[in-house]
């Protein structure tokens, strides 16, 4: 089989260094070393990839993408409002809510939340919220009447007041605002005898701090008439373009609103997956460079090693090119060999991580996420063949250009000088 010269010169050269233990050793650091850099750098990155998805799947699955909130006056005809909303193409659906601050008192325990009026119908279509319901039904909501209001609340919430399913608690809000009368800035605050009809456990903070009203309910202590809502929430398509579209969609909306998303109360977390990443990717790309230049001094060694038949090779008639090819097919192996045992180390880790992490917490005993403090309470992966594209480019990139001085080096060498010593 036909072999260009500077390839089979270069192979050649490979097998021949195992019989030299220290340039062997040298040369299976660097191999090593860029292996483990592309696993590494796999790893991570497909575990930035699960918290972004994790981030837009789960969390922004029960955080509004997109509020149009109104500055004055109440929304007025909410229900046409939102079939004008959903005909817009980047809007999935919306949901009329009512944002209020209050507490929840069970005896002398108090618990300060933030409660939400909503249709239970509709903020269905915007939220996950009923998927995390542990006790009870999201749908207790709906079934209220004025003379038993009902509520959903946290387990965090529950926890700390000590309440279970069909209890009754006292839920106090502020009374509407009342910018001209002075006697109202410092009132008493509504108080409300509500039923707990469903328990939700969703994980990190949000189960300590959130409650679901009927949107009804809200709307008599904010003083609303029955088509009146004091925001709408909007599910879009795109959750990262949620500004963009909160833009166009507020544009065109007949009603002066303030524009709110996720952005700006969930932001801070996409990112610190951003900075992450980057961060990580700078350090594991070093890494693999001190790898890849190990194979400088590899290729140095192997030079000095073959002075004799660079020598010969140019007396032969060789060109420098084929000379530099050759040493540079010599340097490119470890490369190759590093980047794609790292690679499929890597995919195979990526693929098992949140398994592989799981089965350490139980070895160890220890707890990496707790669901208390975070929304996941497990390390999610997800590998994309761009990652992997990527990493393996770049380490094959810097073991060339680890090549490139060395290779140069061998061909000037003088046959002249190097003969007569021999």
């Amino acid at each position: 089989m036909f072999k260009p010269l500077s390839v089979f010169l270069g192979w050649r050269y490979v097998r021949s260094r195992h019989g030299n233990g220290f340039s062997a050793f040298i040369s299976a650091s660097s191999t090593i070393g860029i292996g483990l850099g592309v696993t590494v750098l796999i790893v991570v990155l497909s575990a930035m990839n699960g918290f972004e998805r994790e981030l837009s799947q789960k969390l922004l699955s029960i955080v509004p993408h997109v509020e149009l909130i109104s500055v004055n006056e109440p929304i007025k005809n909410w229900q046409q409002s939102i079939q004008k909303l959903k005909a817009e193409p980047n809007v999935i659906s919306a949901a009329p809510v009512i944002k209020l601050t209050g507490m929840l008192q069970q005896g002398l325990k108090l618990k300060a939340v933030e409660v939400r009026g909503v249709d239970a119908q509709l903020e269905q279509q915007v939220s996950s919220i009923s998927d995390y319901i542990i006790a009870g039904k999201w749908q207790g909501l709906a079934s209220q009447k004025l003379s038993k209001p009902t509520i959903v609340i946290g387990s965090g919430v529950a926890k700390k007041l000590s309440v279970k399913l069909g209890d009754k608690i006292q839920l106090l809000l502020p009374p509407p605002q009342q910018s001209h009368d002075v006697k109202k800035l410092f009132s008493a605050p509504i108080t409300q005898q509500v039923e707990v009809v469903g328990i939700f456990k969703f994980g990190g903070t949000i189960d300590e701090t959130l409650a679901y009203i009927p949107l009804s309910l809200a709307s008599d202590v904010m003083g609303y008439q029955t088509n009146e809502t004091q925001s709408i929430r909007l599910s879009v398509n795109d959750v990262f373009s949620a500004a963009k579209i909160a833009r166009q969609v507020a544009y065109s909306f007949d009603h002066y609103v303030y524009i709110n998303n996720w952005t700006r109360t969930q932001g801070h977390l996409f990112n610190d997956i951003q900075l992450v990443r980057m961060v990580m990717f700078i350090v594991l790309v070093l890494v693999i460079a001190v790898a890849s230049f190990n194979i400088v001094s590899t290729l140095i060694m192997a030079v000095n090693e073959k002075q004799g038949d660079i020598a010969i090779l140019k007396t032969m008639g060789a060109s420098s090119t084929t000379i530099m090819l050759a040493f540079i097919v010599q340097g490119l192996v470890n490369g190759i060999v590093g980047s794609l045992l790292g690679a499929l180390c890597g995919v195979y880790l990526a693929l098992n991580l949140t398994a592989i992490i799981s089965w350490v917490e139980q070895l160890m005993g220890i707890t990496f996420l707790s669901g208390d403090v975070y929304f996941i309470d497990y390390l999610p992966s997800v590998l994309q063949v761009s990652d992997v594209y990527a990493t393996v480019i770049t380490a094959l990139i810097m073991s060339l250009l680890a090549t490139l001085y060395p290779a140069w080096r061998a061909t000037k060498i003088e046959p002249a000088k190097v003969l007569g010593q021999l």
